[in-house]
């Protein structure tokens, strides 16, 4: 009974949020970035909730059953990347931008900003595909009555319902009440759990010695395996520049990169400690349901009700973030830009909003296809960058990158990443499809003359101001 009452408290909220943000959506940029208005506070729980969803609570979790403490290779390629995000968050926010793909057009061209939206649109698809997996995974678990499928189904649809309503400014609001939910209460469930399975000497005796490793089982290849894709779907992420292009100054847009510094290190860190000491308890057939089945079992119900409530809203919040970032990539990108230059404030939340619910079925649709979120996350990770990271870091570093260069890297990176995919290849996808991308933006742009100096003067001149 503990676990729907939360629940529904939980529901509740996310719909009350919703309905007040929908309340103020006037135009575009209410939709898109939140009217350019979210003060740094906010920011810092929006990209921490964004960041940390199904990938980790389950992914994650499910490589921490796996590899033990070696699994924080994966994360760490999160904190890398957001070392590098620190110097290029004010810049961003200075373009005033709404989209990745518009910084592509602006400094390469059309070509590049299309291919870059396909890249885009794939990845964030998969991503949010196993949210949906995820989010039925805790149904289940709190109700058996409903399977796993049809759980999947109703997460669905408050994901696509709630960000249909509201865009970016219902998503950031509601990252703020679930990621101060979940850290807290996460915070509070590592000595409780660890007391309750019998301190960590306990835990030593219980799990294999590699668990408790640098590298554990891994090689370094295997662990790089991990931590590149995450640091390169990070550092180009569509849905961290549409939050920063969302900011309420560049000030806000910096302050909040190291406030999500600070949280990524502590929640992360958390969460595989609490799935290493689960396993030390609980034995299952199916590890990426490691978390849930910790909160629920091994803590007092209380708390794991509210974790447990705290990973449902998680999933929502990340699936809101990823099906929220290709709907305006399509809408802005592709429908603005080409089909319907002249299209009104009123026609274009409406494209936005019925967007939003064909991708969302969309999404519903690949959930079908991975049985592995872990595997799941690791592929849409890769595709995302690098076919669109490489491309997006010379938007900010190299001056020389110029369109040919851009087009062929992303197009590469793609194809690469999607054909590796279905060989079946055991060698991670990551070092064949970067290298193509990187290899290709380099020496296509030195064999081709340099950029235009309209190209390039903007983003220099602004970082230096």
């Amino acid at each position: 009974m503990i676990y729907a009452i939360v629940l529904a408290i939980v529901i509740t909220v996310l719909i009350g949020v919703t309905i007040q943000k929908t309340r103020g959506i006037r135009n575009k940029a209410d939709f898109m970035v939140a009217g350019r208005s979210l003060p740094w506070h906010v920011l810092v729980f929006t990209l921490l909730s964004s960041w940390i969803g199904a990938g980790s609570l389950f992914g994650g979790a499910e490589n921490a059953y796996k590899n033990g403490f070696a699994s924080l290779w994966q994360p760490a390629g999160g904190w890398f990347g957001l070392v590098l995000i620190a110097f290029i968050a004010g810049r961003a926010r200075r373009l005033a931008q709404f989209t990745v793909p518009d910084l592509l057009e602006t400094r390469y061209n059309a070509t590049a900003r299309v291919l870059g939206s396909i890249a885009i649109v794939v990845s964030c698809v998969v991503i949010t595909s196993y949210q949906f997996i995820g989010g039925g995974d805790i149904l289940h678990l709190i109700f058996p009555e409903i399977e796993k499928t049809t759980g999947m189904y109703i997460i669905a649809t408050f994901v696509i319902a709630f960000t249909a309503a509201a865009g970016m400014a219902s998503v950031a609001y509601l990252d703020l009440v679930i990621g101060g939910l979940v850290t807290v209460t996460v915070i509070v469930a590592v000595p409780l759990l660890l007391n309750n399975v019998g301190g960590w000497q306990q835990v030593r005796a219980a799990l294999p010695e590699g668990h408790f490793q640098v590298l554990g089982h891994l090689t370094i290849w295997q662990a790089l395996g991990f931590t590149l894709p995450t640091m390169l779907l990070l550092i180009g992420n569509q849905g961290l520049y549409q939050k920063f292009f969302s900011a309420r100054s560049e000030r806000d847009a910096s302050l909040a990169v190291f406030g999500w510094i600070a949280g990524a290190l502590l929640l992360e860190t958390l969460l595989v400690t609490l799935a290493v000491i689960g396993s030390s308890k609980f034995k299952l057939e199916n590890a990426r349901e490691i978390l849930p089945t910790t909160a629920r079992l091994g803590l007092p119900p209380l708390v794991g009700a509210i974790l447990l409530g705290g990973m449902f809203a998680k999933v929502i919040s990340t699936a809101n973030n990823f099906l929220f970032s290709p709907s305006t990539n399509i809408v802005h990108d592709v429908y603005a830009r080409f089909i319907n230059r002249n299209a009104t404030e009123k026609q274009t939340l409406i494209v936005s909003r019925v967007t939003v619910v064909l991708l969302g079925i969309f999404a519903l649709l690949q959930g079908a296809y991975f049985k592995s979120i872990l595997a799941a996350a690791l592929y849409a990770y890769t595709i995302y960058g690098a076919a669109v990271t490489p491309s997006v870091m010379a938007v900010f570093f190299w001056k020389r990158a110029n369109a040919q260069g851009a087009v062929a890297s992303i197009f590469l990176g793609t194809v690469v990443t999607i054909a590796w995919q279905w060989s079946g290849s055991e060698i991670d996808a990551i070092y064949p499809a970067l290298c193509a991308s990187v290899l290709a933006l380099v020496f296509v742009s030195l064999a081709t003359p340099p950029p235009a100096p309209e190209k390039v003067n903007s983003f220099f001149e602004a970082a230096s101001s």
